[in-house]
């Protein structure tokens, strides 16, 4: 899943977004509401991760004007929306939640909790209730980045398991190689390669076939890839 966190603390930006890769999400960062208001207009996000503290705007200010529509967004209105910020007022909070923040986190945070709020949020749209996603064989838990098939594991790569997540998240539906390259990959992605291609090449060869020996993800010619359950 890919994440933008705006935040205008250089070495906290840092930090959590390391934390956040480590975890396997895709993360841009901007550190100014102009900024965020360019890329978001840009690329497809999951979620914002939103510091109120900005230098040319407050996150009150970006949080209304996203959900008013008065600002493009590329991923459209869905856009999950989580607060990071040292205002921890309950008038704050309830500030926060009233202008259309799906959650609030207050500064200083766990990283675990960071990252536990994140799982939550992102799963909203799956109809998932906890971390694990099921898919026939295939069981993938996102709080332990851990994935197998039968039962037994399956050893990934990052970005392998991020298409994995997204795919399990779909299942049945062709999903472009564009929109995955959007939602596993961060702005450095090379649109030009054949990154997606490769990489879940290599994925299909780590789940190996279905038992009737077609594939777990099927290449749909000219439309993108689906994931199949074993008939």
């Amino acid at each position: 899943m890919r994440l933008l966190l705006v935040e205008d603390e250089e070495d906290l930006a840092g930090a959590l977004r390391l934390g956040l890769e480590r975890a396997g999400y895709a993360v841009d960062v901007a550190g100014d509401a102009a900024d965020a208001y360019e890329r978001l207009a840009v690329h497809a996000y999951d979620l914002m991760l939103l510091d109120i503290n900005l230098p040319d705007a407050d996150g009150f200010t970006i949080c209304r004007a996203l959900r008013r529509g008065e600002v493009e967004v590329a991923g459209g209105p869905g856009l999950r929306l989580l607060m990071l910020t040292a205002r921890g007022a309950l008038k704050d909070r309830v500030r926060g939640l009233d202008e259309g923040a799906d959650d609030y986190l207050v500064k200083p945070f766990a990283l675990a909790e960071l990252l536990a709020r994140v799982r939550a949020l992102l799963r909203r749209d799956t109809g998932a209730t906890g971390s694990v996603l099921t898919v026939g064989e295939l069981q993938l838990d996102a709080a332990r980045h851990s994935a197998s098939r039968t039962g037994t594991p399956l050893r990934l790569t990052p970005k392998e398991f991020g298409v994995l997540e997204y795919l399990m998240t779909r299942p049945g539906h062709v999903v472009p190689a564009e929109e995955l390259l959007e939602h596993v990959w961060d702005e450095n992605a090379d649109p030009f390669t054949e990154t997606v291609r490769v990489t879940v090449g290599t994925l299909r060869r780590k789940l190996g076939p279905r038992v009737d020996g077609g594939p777990l993800i099927e290449t749909v010619v000219g439309r993108g890839y689906r994931l199949r359950e074993d008939p």
